[in-house]
């Protein structure tokens, strides 16, 4: 699986767009750890979720 985000980057996550943008902290195997500016930090399964990254 190679997955188009890395540390730093802004992401979304579409099957929760209430949470808003978050910053990817870490990537481990496929669990992606991502703080979301309205609900904190979450740890999402990149294999069930794919993350949409924000380009600036």
């Amino acid at each position: 699986m190679i997955l188009d985000y890395e540390p730093g980057d802004k992401v979304k996550n579409p099957l929760n767009k209430e949470w808003g943008v978050g910053q990817v902290q870490s990537i481990i195997h496929e669990k992606v750890t991502v703080n979301f500016e309205n609900v904190g930090k979450k740890v999402i399964n990149a294999k069930n979720v794919e993350l949409v990254k924000i380009y600036d």
